[in-house]
């Protein structure tokens, strides 16, 4: 764990040690943890009166690797970043895209990993066999989803002059908030001043470059044509009446539509509101032990019905992954809900 935990303590280097400090130096000691901080101050704050401290540490317990840290002194800030320096054995992969999995192969692999006829006797043996089936589902995900490189940012990078004022105006800003010095103030609006203009000229000269570039033989003066031209249709709104076209019956559409939808109910005894009512009854007095899903065919039906769009659960298992299930995995999770 490393961070800037505001504990202080002589041992790594702080110039005075606080209550925090001693806690965590206590619960190190205990727990056979390891302590680092950086061997120069981090903090450089721009009120002359303050004094520079410590504060980003490092905690490591069963690392057998040295840890290194260093402050990076050549950024202007009041808090200077750490670099870390380890040694570790860590492959770092980009998670592949869910939305671009080979159908056949994830079937394939998913029914080589399914055992056949497992024994699900007692709630333990449910939970191992839901962690595995878990598991299995997710590595067939991998194997069977395309490897491919990030995209690189289509947009040009702007120029060094204009990223150092930039860097500048941000010094300058942090200065005046811990100074208030009307000085600073000044400077930091003419600079805000200067990078906007700045920017302004950079992006109509990219701008004007790529109208330069357009040439009709390859199409691209068209494509640019149609995208800038390109204007939403918008279609007239719809009411009971029909297609509203006119102000007036743009105006009477929304309140003929709400009136149609929404009417009070005057005789509770209409056979609809009455099905509706012993439908909402008989949901909320099911019990939650009954089951639900009486055969695998409904288990199919019930995961057909849910949003791709959703975010995974806890497993990490994407909805869209579940549409695509083979018969057999189904059949094994009628086996668990009942």
């Amino acid at each position: 764990m490393a961070g800037a935990l505001y504990a202080k303590h002589v041992d790594w280097n702080s110039r005075l040690s606080t209550r925090r400090g001693k806690l965590l130096r206590d619960y190190a000691d205990g727990n056979s943890c390891l302590i680092f901080g950086t061997g120069a101050p981090i903090t450089k704050p721009y009120n002359p009166l303050a004094t520079p401290d410590f504060l980003d540490i490092v905690i490591n317990k069963n690392l057998t690797f040295p840890v290194y840290l260093t402050s990076c002194s050549a950024l202007s800030s009041d808090h200077l970043p750490v670099l870390i320096d380890t040694t570790c054995r860590s492959s770092f992969q980009h998670s592949p895209d869910r939305h671009d999995f080979r159908r056949t192969d994830f079937q394939t692999h998913l029914g080589d990993q399914i055992p056949f006829g497992p024994e699900l006797h007692d709630g333990m043996a449910i939970d191992t066999y839901d962690d595995n089936f878990s598991g299995a589902v997710l590595s067939a995900l991998a194997a069977s989803t395309p490897k491919r490189r990030p995209r690189a940012d289509p947009r040009p990078p702007k120029p060094a002059s204009i990223q150092d004022e930039i860097r500048l105006k941000n010094r300058l800003r942090r200065q005046w908030q811990v100074t208030r010095d009307p000085t600073l103030r000044t400077e930091v609006n003419r600079m805000q001043k200067s990078v906007t203009r700045r920017l302004n000229e950079w992006r109509n000269n990219q701008w004007s470059a790529t109208l330069e570039s357009l040439d009709p033989e390859d199409q691209s003066l068209w494509r640019m044509a149609q995208r800038v031209m390109r204007n939403p249709t918008l279609s007239p709104p719809w009411s009971p009446r029909g297609i509203a076209l006119s102000d007036s019956e743009k105006a009477e559409a929304l309140p003929d539509t709400l009136e149609t939808q929404f009417h009070p109910v005057a005789d509770s005894s209409v056979p609809a509101v009455i099905e509706m009512v012993d439908v909402a009854l008989r949901y909320f007095q099911t019990s939650a032990s009954d089951p639900k899903l009486s055969n695998s065919d409904e288990v199919h039906e019930a995961i057909r019905g849910l949003k791709v769009g959703k975010a995974p659960r806890r497993n990490g298992i994407p909805n869209r992954t579940l549409k695509h299930l083979p018969q057999r995995a189904v059949s094994l999770l009628f086996r668990i809900f009942n």
